[in-house]
């Protein structure tokens, strides 16, 4: 087994943390996430489930190819392991060494459910024939790619007994990382702790080179928790997500397993690869692609992870900033400083506060941002960075057009029917106007946004918050809707398709306005989905996604 002080961060935000609902990305999303991720420093990225669709397999194939040959790197060492995910069966694996097998460095990542609970009702197999089944399919993993990884799935209400003869067949089949899922989140970090250390001490066939790795849930809030009591017991690689996303209450946190394992180091004495000074940026990333809008208050990268109201608090900052920051803010990429840009700056003045915060933009891109910055500019005193991230989140971080605001007028009140008079440009190039009235002001945007670009839709989520401070401060929105025309997804655990959801995102000083973008954003992706569903039907399969 491995024992050594370094814990490979195992990323699953693009397979477990797209089935979180409304976190669908499309598939040139999900690739730049994947050279973020790769940036940033993760071990393995899980690319996602190919069997789940032809699109995913698509997305895999090519985050394999680009990310998992290139990802930047100066040494091979830090090009990522990329991993497809598989049910326990020859389809699955089949279709996931399709997609994975370009990278330099492939995975298959194949599971089966060993709990009584899920043999029971939802496998419908005696446990003789799950010890069977993980034997033949990991075997048959390993006679296609070397890298194989085997997770018994609701592993924290599993006999124990039963998982040292379900992990010593994956052994003796192939298997070198055995990974420990929480998969509903049941256990306490005593319990898992326990769970780790017995498998680590009484799994037939344990040796230096088998990895034991950890994959919780958060259900009862302590997917952190119980992933560090699991590398405390041995295990040396943990599956995560940015942001924590992933089905029901999520997965455990990137962010929060890395800075607990370098803050807390004397007390673990373990090391990861990751830069956390990229953390607050793939942050903000991934919450515009999936539209799932960060808690103020969560940990590492949550807007008040580092701000202080209190005034015994403040009093001590000013004193010393340890007082009461055990981190500091420029170790996982949050400036606090507010930026003295406004309406004079320059592109020069722009492009440099851009790149300490992470974004390098070529020219083109800089026109972009430099003339959305200097129409901010004009509503407003001051630019923060705040505002500037926002900026950029709505100029570059979304789909690409299909339909685009080109115009925009609202008249409400008191006094009449709130109505809506829309002009998009559409993908034709040709620009469309339509009104419409509704019950409120962005009800009848909506509307009007409805009648023009006809991809019925149901509105599930519509959040609004302000980014900055004042009456001037910039307005972010980002909604969740889903289509109604049959466009599903699978969820790889459930064996259950259902239909996706689409999030979108929008930021501007006029709120109305920043709704309409949210919302046309969202549209985009769906419209996207259901044109590239339509040519994979044509083209065999054979089209190139983004």
């Amino acid at each position: 087994m491995t024992n050594n002080n370094y814990v490979r961060i195992f990323d699953t935000t693009l397979r477990d943390g797209e089935q979180s609902p409304g976190a669908t990305m499309t598939s040139a999303e999900k690739l730049e996430v994947a050279h973020n991720l790769a940036r940033l420093g993760v071990d393995v990225i899980e690319a996602g489930f190919p069997a789940a669709s032809p699109d995913d397999l698509e997305a895999v194939r090519r985050i394999a190819l680009e990310v998992g040959n290139q990802a930047g790197a100066e040494s091979e060492a830090k090009i990522p392991v990329i991993a497809g995910l598989a049910r326990a069966n020859k389809s699955d694996i089949d279709k996931a060494w399709e997609a994975v097998q370009g990278a330099k460095h492939p995975r298959i990542h194949t599971f089966l459910a060993t709990s009584a609970i899920h043999m029971k009702h939802k496998l419908k197999m005696d446990p003789e024939e799950v010890v069977q089944r993980v034997s033949e399919m990991v075997a048959y993993a390993k006679s296609l790619c070397d890298d194989v990884e085997f997770s018994p799935e609701d592993a924290g209400r599993s006999d124990p007994e039963f998982l040292y003869v379900v992990l010593g067949e994956a052994i003796k089949s192939g298997a070198t990382t055995l990974n420990i899922p929480d998969t509903v989140g049941y256990t306490t970090p005593d319990e898992f702790y326990k769970l780790i250390k017995g498998i680590v001490e009484n799994t037939p066939g344990m040796r230096e080179g088998i990895t034991v790795s950890v994959h919780c849930h958060d259900d009862l809030g302590m997917a952190t928790a119980n992933t560090l009591a699991g590398i405390r017991a041995g295990a040396r690689q943990a599956e995560v997500t940015i942001n924590g996303i992933g089905e029901r209450a999520g997965n455990t946190s990137l962010e929060e397993v890395v800075m607990a394992l370098k803050t807390r180091h004397p007390v673990f004495g373990l090391d990861t690869g990751i830069d956390t000074r990229q953390l607050s940026r793939i942050s903000k990333l991934v919450s515009n692609y999936t539209g799932i809008v960060v808690q103020p208050n969560k940990a590492i990268v949550g807007s008040n992870a580092f701000a202080h109201e209190a005034g015994i608090h403040q009093d001590g900052m000013l004193k010393h900033q340890t007082t009461y920051e055990i981190m500091r803010p420029e170790d996982v990429g949050v400036n606090q400083t507010k930026l003295v840009l406004g309406k004079h700056s320059g592109r020069h003045a722009l492009r440099a506060r851009l790149a300490e915060l992470g974004h390098s933009l070529d020219d083109v891109e800089l026109d972009q941002a430099f003339a959305r910055f200097k129409e901010l500019a004009d509503r407003k005193k001051f630019i923060t960075d705040l505002d500037l991230e926002a900026v950029i989140a709505d100029e570059f971080y979304k789909p690409r057009d299909v339909y685009l605001l080109n115009g925009l007028q609202v008249t409400c009140g008191t006094m009449g029917m709130p109505t809506a008079t829309v002009r998009l440009r559409g993908p034709d190039g040709v620009v469309h106007t339509h009104a419409a009235m509704g019950t409120g002001p962005v009800d009848a945007t909506y509307k009007a946004i409805n009648a023009i670009v006809n991809a019925p839709c149901t509105l599930l989520e519509f959040n609004i918050h302000a980014i900055t401070e004042g009456i001037d401060a910039l307005g972010e929105v980002t909604v969740r809707i889903q289509g109604r025309n049959g466009h599903t997804t699978m969820d790889a655990q459930s064996e259950v398709e259902y239909p996706r959801v689409y999030g979108g995102h929008g930021a501007d000083t006029d709120i109305i306005v920043a709704s309409a973008k949210a919302y046309i954003n969202a549209l985009n992706k769906l419209i996207i989905a259901q044109t590239e569903s339509r040519e994979y039907a044509v083209n065999d399969f054979g089209v190139m996604l983004g």
